[in-house]
C-alpha cells in the first residue's frame, strides 16, 4: 500500500513491476540513432490509414497488442488503461482502444502523460485495485503540426529552439511481480514561469523538471548519485541545458547522469530537427525500448523517469496567454 513521503512522493510498497513494453516509431526516427531498438519501425507515417489522425490511433492500437503479446496474456486479462496523446480531446486514444473494451482511463498531461499513466497505474496496482495496467501514449509529427502549429502544406520555417514532434508511441503493462519495479513516484506541480513562445518548449518546461526533481530529492533523501540514469522525456537541446543548470544552482550536479529522449532519439544535427525531440511518444518510445534493455541488461540499477509537459492550446496563446508546465517522475529500480 502506498504511503506519503513528504509534500508530494508517494512509496509504492508492493513495487509494481513493468511486466512488458512495446514501442513503435515513424520513418524519421528509424533513421536516428535508436532506430534498431524500436519493436516496429514505419516505412510511411500514414501506415496505411488516409489521415494523420487515425494514423496516430493506430500507433495506440498496435502498441497495446504488441505489449499485451509480449507479457504473454489476453486483452481480457487487462484490469484497466491509462492512455492519452496531444490531440484535441484525446481522441488518438479514444479512437484507437475504443474497440478493446478494457476499462479506461483518458489522461492528458501534455508531453507528460506517459510518467503521468506509469504513475497512476502502479499507485493502482500498489493499492489493490487493479491485478494488472497497461499505459500507452502518442504523438504524430504531421498532426501535432497541424493542431498546435501550422499545416505542413504551408511550409513555415521553423525556429532554432523548436523541437520535432515525435512521431512514435510506448505501451507498458504494470502489476504485481519482481523484475523492473516501480518504487515511487512524485507528483509534479503546474509551474508557469511567464514564456509565452510555443517554439521554446524546452525553456518552458524546464523550470518544472527542476522542481519535480527538487522535490523529488527533498522527500526521499536522495541525491543525483543515488541513481545511475535521471531521465527527461522531451526538454531537447535547449531545455536540458537550462534543466541542468538550474539543478546546478541548487546545489545538485546531474550533468554526468542527465539524459534526455529528445536529445536521444533523433541525430540532432544530422537530421535538422534544431532543439531535438518531443511530443507524448518521444519518452515513451525511447523508454520502451533503449531504456528497458538497458534495465534488463542490468546497466541500469536504479532510475528517475521524468516526463515533462507545457499545458497550453493554440487558444490560450492567441489570447496572450503563457504557458504553464509540470513534470512527473517516477523511480524504476532495475532487475536484482
Amino acid at each position: 500500500m502506498a504511503s506519503r513521503k513528504g509534500k508530494q512522493t508517494f512509496i509504492l510498497d508492493s513495487k509494481p513491476q513493468i511486466s512488458a513494453a512495446a514501442s513503435i516509431a515513424g520513418k524519421k526516427e528509424s533513421e536516428g540513432p535508436l532506430g534498431r531498438v524500436f519493436d516496429v519501425t514505419l516505412e510511411d507515417d500514414m501506415w496505411g490509414e488516409n489521415t494523420w489522425e487515425k494514423s496516430e490511433s493506430k500507433l495506440q492500437r498496435e502498441a497495446v497488442r504488441l505489449a499485451i503479446e509480449k507479457r504473454g496474456v489476453r486483452e481480457s486479462d487487462i484490469d484497466c488503461m491509462f492512455a492519452g496523446d496531444l490531440l484535441n480531446q484525446c481522441v488518438g486514444a479514444h479512437y484507437g482502444l475504443k474497440d478493446m473494451r478494457i476499462p479506461f482511463f483518458g489522461l492528458y498531461g501534455a508531453c507528460s502523460t506517459f510518467c503521468e499513466s506509469m504513475a497512476l497505474a502502479a499507485m493502482m496496482v500498489d493499492a489493490g485495485f487493479c491485478r494488472r495496467s497497461v499505459c500507452v501514449t502518442s504523438s504524430h509529427f504531421c498532426s501535432a503540426e497541424k493542431q498546435f502549429r501550422m499545416p505542413l502544406d504551408y511550409g513555415g520555417q521553423r525556429t532554432p529552439t523548436s523541437q520535432w514532434t515525435v512521431t512514435g508511441t510506448g505501451a507498458a503493462i504494470i502489476e504485481p511481480g519482481e523484475g523492473i519495479n516501480i518504487s515511487s513516484v512524485t507528483a509534479g506541480r503546474i509551474l508557469d514561469m511567464g514564456i509565452s513562445d510555443a517554439n521554446n518548449m524546452g525553456a518552458a518546461m524546464a523550470p518544472a523538471a527542476k522542481d519535480t526533481l527538487m522535490c523529488l530529492f527533498n522527500d526521499t533523501g536522495t541525491a543525483p548519485e543515488d541513481y545511475d540514469l535521471i531521465l527527461t522525456g522531451d526538454l531537447g537541446v535547449v531545455g536540458s541545458e537550462l534543466f541542468r543548470d538550474m539543478t546546478s544552482r541548487e546545489g545538485k550536479d546531474i550533468y554526468s547522469r542527465h539524459e534526455d529522449c529528445g536529445c536521444m532519439i533523433f541525430d540532432i544535427k544530422g537530421q535538422d530537427v534544431h532543439a531535438g525531440g518531443s511530443g507524448c511518444g518521444c519518452i515513451a518510445s525511447v523508454f520502451s525500448s533503449e531504456i528497458m534493455n538497458r534495465l534488463k541488461q542490468g546497466r541500469i540499477k536504479k532510475m528517475i523517469l521524468m516526463a515533462t509537459g507545457a499545458l497550453m492550446n493554440t487558444q490560450a496563446l492567441y489570447q496572450g496567454e503563457s504557458i504553464p508546465s509540470i513534470a512527473h517522475a517516477i523511480v524504476i529500480e532495475g532487475s536484482k
